[in-house]
C-alpha cells in the first residue's frame, strides 16, 4: 500500500473489473486512472471475483469463464483483493449486488483493522455501486459511483433501474466519464448537480507516435498499403465484424488494405473464432491480421503504423482507446454511441457514423482514407486530455467529500 498524502485520505477502490493473473486485461482503464489517483492519497483496490459451486465444470466448455484470481496480490506498489461472491449466471444476476457486498464484507473489516479508509470509491452503477452503497451503510462512510457505461443499458430494464437508482442517491458523489451517462442518471431520478462528468484520460508518456516506417517493417507491411486498426476485447459489442463486413467494398479500391485486430477474449465473450470463420467465409486472410493481445507499451506500433482506427461500437462510456489512437497521431471512425461522439468531438479529429449503417460505415472509412489530416493538431487535442486534469478533479471532489459535515451519512452531497 502507497501512503503519499499529506492529508492522509485513505480510499477502497472497489470494483469486479479489474487486471489480475486471470485476466490481465480487464479494466485496463480503472487500474490507469486509480493508481494516478494513488500516487497522491492512500488507495486499496477490493476486486470481488463472482463464484458458484460449478463453475470449474463450464470452464470446459467455456475456457475463459471466470478466470481464477488469487485472494491477494500487489500491482505497482499497490495492495489488491479479490474476495469471492456469490454468483448465479443468467437470471440470477440481479442478486449480484446483494451478494458482492456480503462476500466483500469480511474482506473490509479485516482491511479496516490496519487502513482507515474514509471513502469507498466504487465503479458502475450495477452490480459494483449498489453493492458499495450497502458496504457504506454498514461501515458508515460515505462512496462513489463512477458511471462507465453499462448503466445505459441497464437504465432499460425496470429492476435494475430501482437499485441503481438507490446505490446513486445513496452515493456522496456520482461520476460520469461522458455527458451522455450524466443524462442517463439524471432520467433515473439521480439530481443533475449530484453528477460530475471527469472523463478518461491518456498517458501521452506511454502513447506516441513512433517513425511510420519502423512500425510498418515490425509488422511486415509495405509503407504503400492502407492500414486499418482496431482494439478492444473479442466480444460482440465491440463491432470487429462490422468492420470486416466492410473490407469488400474496400478492396475494390485498396486491393492491399490490412485490417489489424488487437485484442482477445474479454468478461463479456470470446468471438476471435466467428470472426476468424467471418474472414474466411468472405476470402479475406490476405486482408486481416489478429495480432492477439498487446501490452500497452506495445501499442503504439501498430497504432503509428496504422492510417485510421475504427471501432464500431453498439455501445461505450469513453473509449479510453480513441486519445491512445489519437495520441499516435490516428483519426477515428466510430459509432454515435454512448460518450463516442464526445470524444470524436471536431470533423479534424474522424467521423462519427450512425450505429450498425453498413453504407455509412464504409463510405466513412472509404473517405477517410484519402483524406489529408492533420495529424499535429490531432496528436495536440489528445495531449489536452491529460491524466492530469482528471486526477486533478477527482482529488478535489473527494477532498471535499470527507471535510463535509456528517459525511457517513447517505444523501447529503450534491
Amino acid at each position: 500500500m502507497q501512503n503519499k498524502d499529506s492529508h492522509n485520505l485513505g480510499v477502497v477502490v472497489f470494483t469486479s473489473l479489474f487486471p489480475h493473473p486471470g485476466q490481465p486485461n480487464a479494466g485496463l482503464f480503472i487500474r490507469e486512472r486509480m493508481f494516478r489517483v494513488g500516487k497522491h492519497l492512500s488507495l486499496v483496490v477490493v476486486a470481488p471475483v463472482p463464484w458458484f459451486p460449478f463453475q470449474k465444470v463450464l470452464r470446459r466448455w467455456r475456457p475463459h469463464f471466470r478466470p481464477e484470481a488469487p485472494y491477494k496480490e500487489f500491482q505497482q506498489g499497490f495492495e489488491i483483493y479479490h474476495p469471492r461472491f456469490f454468483s448465479i449466471p443468467g437470471f440470477f444476476k440481479f442478486l449480484d449486488g446483494f451478494f458482492m457486498a456480503l462476500g466483500s464484507l469480511p474482506t473490509l473489516w479485516r482491511l479496516r483493522q490496519h487502513f482507515n479508509f474514509q471513502i469507498i470509491d466504487s465503479h458502475f452503477a450495477y452490480p459494483d455501486g449498489y453493492a458499495a452503497s450497502l458496504l457504506g451503510k454498514w461501515f458508515r462512510i460515505p462512496v462513489t459511483i463512477t458511471l462507465r457505461g453499462t448503466e445505459a443499458r441497464l437504465a432499460g430494464r425496470l429492476l435494475y433501474r430501482r437499485l441503481m437508482r438507490k446505490a446513486m442517491k445513496h452515493a456522496a458523489r456520482v461520476f460520469s466519464v461522458s455527458d451522455s451517462l450524466k443524462q442517463t442518471a439524471v432520467s433515473i431520478g439521480i439530481p443533475e448537480d449530484k453528477v460530475r462528468v471527469v472523463g478518461n484520460g491518456v498517458d501521452s508518456h506511454r502513447f506516441y507516435c513512433v517513425d511510420r516506417l519502423e512500425a510498418r517493417e515490425s509488422l511486415n507491411i509495405h509503407e504503400d498499403v492502407p492500414v486499418l486498426v482496431s482494439v478492444g476485447g473479442l466480444c460482440e459489442r465491440k463491432g470487429f465484424h462490422r468492420v470486416i463486413a466492410c473490407l469488400p467494398e474496400l478492396i475494390t479500391i485498396h486491393p492491399d488494405i490490412q485490417f489489424l485486430i488487437i485484442g482477445g477474449a474479454s468478461a463479456e465473450g470470446d468471438w476471435a473464432e466467428r470472426l476468424k470463420q467471418l474472414v474466411s467465409e468472405l476470402g479475406l486472410e490476405k486482408n486481416v491480421r489478429f495480432l492477439g493481445v498487446m501490452s500497452p507499451d506495445n501499442l503504439k506500433i501498430p497504432l503509428s503504423a496504422a492510417d485510421l482506427f475504427v471501432l464500431a461500437t453498439r455501445n461505450e462510456g469513453w473509449a479510453n482507446v480513441f486519445l491512445e489512437a489519437m495520441a499516435c497521431g490516428l483519426p477515428v471512425i466510430t459509432t454515435d454511441v454512448g460518450g463516442n461522439a464526445e470524444v470524436v468531438c471536431r470533423a479534424e479529429l474522424g467521423k462519427v457514423v450512425p450505429f450498425n449503417d453498413h453504407r455509412a460505415l464504409c463510405w466513412a472509412i472509404a473517405k477517410a482514407l484519402i483524406m489529408n489530416w492533420d495529424r499535429k493538431k490531432i496528436i495536440m487535442y489528445a495531449q489536452e486530455n491529460s491524466w492530469d486534469r482528471r486526477v486533478a478533479v477527482l482529488l478535489e471532489e473527494f477532498e471535499k467529500i470527507i471535510c463535509q459535515p456528517n459525511s457517513s451519512k447517505s444523501g447529503r452531497y450534491s
